[in-house]
């Protein structure tokens, strides 16, 4: 148990699990934030700063599970060959998409009724892995230009709209967030292809940063570096506004809602400017954060040394707490059985609380999960030999 603890690099987890806890807030608001019924809170014509930079924190979420989740291939490289980390992440992508249909919808919907389906960062996190399966086999310094390029340029074929129903059906899985008809099933895309697929890559290769060789004060210099280049070169591009993302910011009626335009980046799908703005202050964090220590830095990186477990225990809780809140309430179990997404559910509107109320509940339910995430910590740190373990 303490020789697996070693080998694993503190910073990663520790952002990890802050992340993860983060990423908590935003679900408990939906499942129980009155206004979320109702608009969405990025909405600069009905939303306000509390609520705006609630959401906006939790940008940061998805694309640091998906860029960390190729720097934790990487680790599982050091350990094999090309072709066994290719049939790891081929089976361990497979899983994860499998998991997204039936675990997480299950947690999601609290009901396993396939007429619709909604592709999440569950999904994205497996599919990118399968893909990952492949392009490390690639020379390294092309598939990093080509994420690049595709990071950098995406938004040039936001405008592309197939017209024939096929292509267009296919084009929306690549990199449109929309809503496709198969007949029997309907599929909402929230995480298409690209240019997450591209994200997991360039954290494999920020990886090799971590390795023995590499001084702590080189990395250092390294990360924080990257870390400042990418987050100016957002600022400097979001100034000009001229491109890298859909919608462009504009002047507000007061200065606090200007700086909301500003950062108002979007998405779905992940634009540039969305990308630059939460990777960039990511990799700054780890740069820093390898000397931090304290009690609430611990507990953090528990719950990011078991992210996949935290993910699913999470959607439960907070699910199951939902319900009973919205029976004391005065509305129906079957109310909380969702047909696709929680904030499009009708018989919901009238239902939630407060913003305040909803960061007690995140407080309350992220401090009742923590024991649970330290218990498996160390179940699965003192059973390396049951190998399932390892996908949960």
């Amino acid at each position: 148990m303490t020789s697996d603890r070693k080998k694993r690099i503190r910073s990663i987890d520790l952002l990890r699990g802050l992340v993860m806890v983060i990423m908590a807030l935003d679900h408990v608001r939906d499942y129980f934030h009155y206004d979320a019924y109702f608009f969405d809170p990025t909405d600069l014509t009905k939303t306000n700063g509390a609520l705006f930079w609630t959401r906006f924190v939790t940008h940061f979420c998805a694309p640091v599970f998906v860029f960390l989740a190729g720097t934790s291939a990487f680790f599982v490289g050091q350990r094999r060959d090309k072709k066994s980390l290719s049939g790891w992440l081929f089976k361990r992508g497979l899983w994860l998409v499998i998991t997204e249909f039936t675990i997480i919808k299950l947690a999601w919907m609290f009901k396993l009724d396939y007429s619709g389906v909604v592709l999440q960062v569950i999904w994205v996190l497996g599919i990118s892995m399968i893909f990952l399966a492949a392009f490390i086999h690639l020379p390294k310094k092309f598939m990093i230009a080509l994420s690049v390029i595709v990071i950098l340029g995406h938004n040039f074929l936001d405008a592309f709209a197939p017209v024939d129903p096929l292509a267009s059906g296919l084009w929306t899985f690549v990199h449109v967030f929309n809503l496709v008809d198969l007949g029997f099933m309907q599929v909402f895309v929230g995480y298409p292809l690209v240019p997450w697929i591209f994200v997991m890559p360039l954290g494999y290769y920020f990886g090799a940063w971590y390795r023995p060789t590499v001084s702590a004060a080189d990395r250092f210099k390294k990360l924080w570096q990257l870390g400042l280049g990418i987050t100016a070169l957002f600022f400097v591009l979001r100034f000009l506004n001229l491109y890298g993302d859909p919608y462009f910011w504009s002047p507000q009626e007061s200065m606090g809602f200007t700086i909301m335009s500003f950062f108002n980046v979007t998405k779905y799908p992940p634009s540039l400017m969305y990308l630059l703005i939460t990777l960039g202050p990511s990799i700054l964090f780890l740069a820093f954060a390898e000397k931090w220590q304290g009690a609430l830095m611990d507990k953090l990186v528990t719950i990011g040394r078991v992210p996949m477990f935290f993910y699913i225990v999470h959607l439960y809780v907070i699910h199951a707490v939902a319900v009973v809140a919205a029976i004391a309430t005065g509305f129906d179990f079957s109310d909380m059985i969702i047909d696709l997404w929680i904030t499009l559910q009708p018989e919901l509107q009238g239902y939630g609380f407060g913003l305040w109320t909803v960061y007690l509940l995140w407080v309350l339910i992220v401090l009742a999960l923590y024991p649970l995430c330290s218990w498996y910590d160390t179940y699965k740190s003192s059973h390396r030999e049951k190998w399932w373990l390892s996908y949960l």
